[in-house]
């Protein structure tokens, strides 16, 4: 640990007001900012990260280092990872941040009322987020962008495995904001390690920070939402499921579900369970079970599915819960659609959902019947990503039910406000 990085510990709370008073600070200040404004920093930002791409590996080296010796699962030490490639993907969704329409300002609704009265309603920012995440380094553009385009400012406390990529990251934005002559306390890191960072962050900090956005694993955000004292944005996990329904065609299904397993398997948007017609299993399985044993994937299910490929171990209860975020897959045979929608529903978490199928009375009712934030006909769960979606980059996919659902992009980290425009009218007594 270093020296400064001690001594915000000591001075945790005094550290700890101060990023909230320069953060509110800020925001009054981003919520005046032009599209100009926000756009220069931005492509600044994602030069300046291309430019210091040296300097990034080697943080993320000090990173992968210290997390190999600590244990970390390979998924884990995936999503930590940076090279060249990621760097360069990470500036580009930067600039796609960029280029999206200002949501700020945008008028959402527009109507006169039968007295004269004009009513309009248009974005805000929400003002000051706080956004803790764990090990995937590049959450620190992503959320420094989206909060700075829809002119919010974020305090960043991103985790101890991902510190000094997150603070090399940290400070290219940082250089961007002041190339953009915006107050560089928009983008702020907490700079310790420390755990009871978090907890102040969560429940000490209701004067500074409107929301809070968590993007991590089961438990932290389950203690996001625990001791949170303002609002959350967040989700569970990403119990993903892909439905292989007895129409699909079986070369299509294949391709889907190998992807949507073995693309990236450390993603929320990773499949981590398959359903599949009992009368689909002798023409559908073998051809799937093949293919994701020879990308390495192994398998489980249960005893229908087992009876019917040798390459597939039991299943027990617990893996139709378990987010493995590694190369395995659980396999369930169903009798149809409707007990595939009733296993989604018992224990899915809400996150995405695929159908392959060409009855289209089947998709409809897959799309009718669950209420996940993303559902999908023949296409696969890894398009669960806020830049698939058109959005630039993505905080998170949100899984409940208020304010923000699906991708949390720019637009998603906005309320909104009604401008009333009269001509001397009064209200009659």
């Amino acid at each position: 640990m270093s020296a400064s990085s001690e001594q915000a510990e000591q001075n945790l709370p005094e550290l700890m007001r101060e990023l909230g008073e320069r953060a509110r600070q800020a925001a009054a200040e981003l919520a005046r900012a032009t599209q100009v404004q926000k756009n220069r920093a931005l492509n600044a930002a994602a030069r300046i990260i291309v430019e210091n791409e040296d300097k990034i590996v080697a943080a993320n080296a000090r990173d992968m280092s210290t997390a190999r010796d600590k244990g970390l699962s390979a998924a884990m030490l995936d999503r930590l990872r940076l090279d060249s490639g990621r760097i360069r993907d990470m500036a580009g969704s930067i600039i796609a941040v960029a280029e999206l329409p200002d949501p700020i300002g945008q008028v959402i609704d527009d109507w006169t009322r039968p007295n004269g009265l004009r009513i309009q309603r248009v974005r805000v920012p929400l003002g000051v987020i706080g956004i803790i995440y764990e090990s995937r380094p590049n959450v620190t553009a992503d959320a420094g962008a989206l909060c700075l385009k829809s002119g919010n400012a974020v305090i960043l406390r991103g985790g101890s495995e991902s510190f000094q990529s997150s603070t090399a990251i940290h400070g290219c934005l940082v250089q961007g904001l002041t190339e953009g002559g915006l107050p560089e306390a928009s983008i702020q890191m907490v700079p310790t390690t420390s755990r009871d960072a978090v907890g102040y962050l969560l429940s000490e900090m209701q004067q500074y920070v409107d929301v809070i956005v968590p993007r991590g694993g089961k438990n932290l955000i389950a203690r996001v939402q625990a001791d949170a004292r303002v609002p959350v944005i967040g989700h569970l996990e990403g119990i993903c499921h892909v439905y292989v329904h007895h129409s699909a065609d079986p070369d299509m299904a294949r391709d889907v579900v190998l992807n949507a397993k073995m693309r990236r398997t450390g993603i929320c948007g990773a499949t981590e369970t398959l359903l599949i017609d009992r009368e689909a299993l002798d023409s559908h399985l073998t051809p799937i079970a093949m293919a994701l044993t020879e990308a390495g994937c192994e398998l489980r299910g249960d005893a229908d599915v087992c009876a019917h490929d040798s390459r597939v171990a039991p299943a027990d209860e617990s893996d139709w819960t378990t987010e493995y975020l590694d190369a395995i897959l659980s396999i369930r045979a169903v009798a149809g659609i409707d007990e595939a929608i009733e296993h989604i529903a018992r224990y899915g978490s809400g996150h995405t959902e695929a159908i392959i199928a060409e009855d289209q009375q089947a998709v409809e009712q897959f799309f009718h019947d669950l209420d996940s934030a993303i559902l999908l006909h023949n296409a696969s769960t890894q398009f669960a990503d806020g830049g698939e979606f058109g959005m630039g980059a993505e905080i998170g996919i949100a899984t409940g039910r208020i304010h923000a659902r699906g991708p949390v992009g720019a637009e998603q980290l906005t309320s909104y406000k009604y401008l009333v425009h009269g001509a001397g009218q009064v209200r009659p007594t």
